[in-house]
């Protein structure tokens, strides 16, 4: 098991960042071991605090190590003396302050077993041999011993016997990605199942991309993007508080979902935000209020833009990041661009395509994709939904199925469903909260209300009237199968085959 380095997450101009060095890297081979895992250049939060550290090592059957690293030299050493400060801890053999223990130990808290995780010391001298340490004044040695440093001219061998020697070795193997999942809070995606898992390394790279005037990510579909984004905007505002940032989702429906979604996050983190912290909003909210800047009648339903808006300067957020915006006019795009021009703004996009004048970014892990089935039936479509609906409910409940389609087979599917079926269907509306309504039954919606959606199994019908991104993004939604219905194969339907064949 082995899990790949956090490198410098932050990117912090701070004296004690881990440098590159035969040293550090020998250390960091370490990680190719079955039960070492190295972290370098890791902030950890608490609600309103945080620590650095350069080098953490978490060993699964001993405990957490701390690496604390000095450039001191021999010749700076040989004539001083030290002593030990008054704020540091008193308990044997150890050199980092009692207080970076103790907020370690409030992140773990809550976690079961925690009495099993040890926290041990150590110093990285850099700049100092094994040799050159028996020559140093007693009081040096005596406050840092020996066993405790590791010295520039040590093997992988020597670093790795010196981290195990009279340390004893637990029974109960540690579990790592919960241990790290609660100290890196701000790395930790919150699943729709409610699990939490550490981000992986692509996605750790665009937590660390710098913000740019215009940042495009491109994914595929189940990458985990939104939460992705969410946890940029969390990263983002735990590096500078005063940033005004805003995250768009295509519905209300989605933006609530989000919502909840960021405050499970950070309760989970245990960091010092708020939900009020980060505004998830609709695009139809964002252009309202610039309406209601230029004292104009705001929209209800349609987006609108108006050519003042594209005109006028409108200072909303200093980041905006615009999930799937795929699914949005282009017009409102070159709109977002237009009122970011001096600010910063992240767009996301189902496809990969590289944008004029944007750092693009990629995820490209398909989660869902070794356990997706896409199946294309070529029948009656609201017959043969009838047929799906009625199959899936003998061994699914009917909160696992959703159907999509255009509005007028979406009613008609409404009302053959509540006399053919004893269970409920419900018609959502995305304009309104996830809150607002019912979602646990069988549910019907159109290709314009897709966005944020999720179910085991997916029915879409009617893939001709739509976009190809829109039923491209609607058989992403399943978790297990995705039925594509048509009534008579066209070109779009072959080539949609083809790209779920070759996937």
């Amino acid at each position: 098991m082995k899990l790949n380095f956090f490198k410098s997450i932050f990117k912090e101009n701070n004296s004690s960042t881990l440098l590159e060095s035969t040293l550090i890297k020998n250390i960091k081979k370490l990680s190719d071991s079955d039960n070492l895992f190295v972290y370098e250049n890791i902030t950890i939060y608490h609600l309103s605090k945080k620590i650095f550290i350069p080098l953490l090592i978490l060993d699964n059957y001993r405990g957490i190590y701390l690496f604390e690293y000095k450039e001191w030299s021999f010749n700076e050493l040989k004539k001083a003396s030290i002593k030990k400060a008054s704020k540091q801890d008193s308990s044997k053999e150890t050199l980092a302050f009692q207080k970076v223990h103790e907020f370690i130990k409030i992140k773990l808290d809550n976690l079961p077993n925690k009495e099993d995780i040890n926290i041990f010391n150590f110093l990285l001298m850099q700049n100092l041999n094994t040799d050159e340490y028996e020559h140093l004044d007693f009081t040096f040695r005596k406050l840092l011993p020996k066993s405790r440093i590791i010295f520039n001219d040590m093997s992988i061998d020597d670093i790795e016997e010196k981290l195990s020697t009279d340390i004893k070795k637990n029974n109960t193997l540690l579990d790592v990605k919960t241990i790290m999942g609660s100290l890196l809070g701000q790395y930790t995606m919150l699943k729709d199942n409610g699990d939490f898992v550490i981000c992986r390394d692509e996605q750790i790279g665009f937590l660390e991309q710098k913000l740019e005037n215009i940042i495009v990510l491109n994914t595929p579909p189940s990458s985990g993007k939104t939460g992705s984004i969410l946890l940029k905007a969390i990263v983002e505002k735990l590096k500078n508080p005063t940033l005004k940032i805003i995250i768009m989702q295509v519905t209300s429906f989605a933006s609530s979902k989000l919502k909840d979604k960021l405050l499970n996050t950070l309760e989970k983190a245990k960091i010092e935000l708020t939900v009020d912290d980060i505004e998830i909003i609709t695009p139809l909210d964002l252009i309202n209020k610039h309406l209601k800047k230029l004292n104009k009648a705001e929209l209800e339903v349609i987006l609108h833009i108006d050519a003042k808006l594209m005109k006028d300067n409108f200072k909303v957020a200093d980041l905006i990041l615009c999930d799937d915006t795929n699914l949005l006019p282009f017009l409102f795009i070159e709109y977002i661009k237009h009122i970011q021009k001096k600010s910063y703004l992240i767009l996301v996009q189902n496809y990969f395509d590289k944008s004029d004048n944007a750092t693009t970014y990629h995820l490209s892990k398909n989660f869902r994709i070794d356990k997706q089935k896409v199946i294309f039936k070529e029948s009656n479509p609201h017959a043969k939904a009838l047929q799906l609906i009625d199959k899936l409910l003998e061994t699914n409940q009917a909160k696992d199925i959703l159907v999509i389609t255009d509005n007028l087979r979406k009613k008609r599917l409404a009302e053959d469903l509540e006399f053919f079926i004893k269970d409920k269907v419900l018609l959502l509306d995305t304009s309104k909260s996830y809150f607002e309504q019912d979602i646990d039954g069988l549910k019907l919606i159109s290709y314009n209300q897709i966005a944020g959606m999720e179910s085991k199994f997916v029915i879409l019908l009617d893939t001709c009237a739509s976009s190809t991104n829109e039923v491209h993004y609607g058989v992403g939604l399943s978790t297990d199968t995705s039925y594509v219905v048509f009534d008579k194969e066209t070109e779009d339907i072959k080539e949609l085959k083809v790209s779920f064949e070759n996937r």
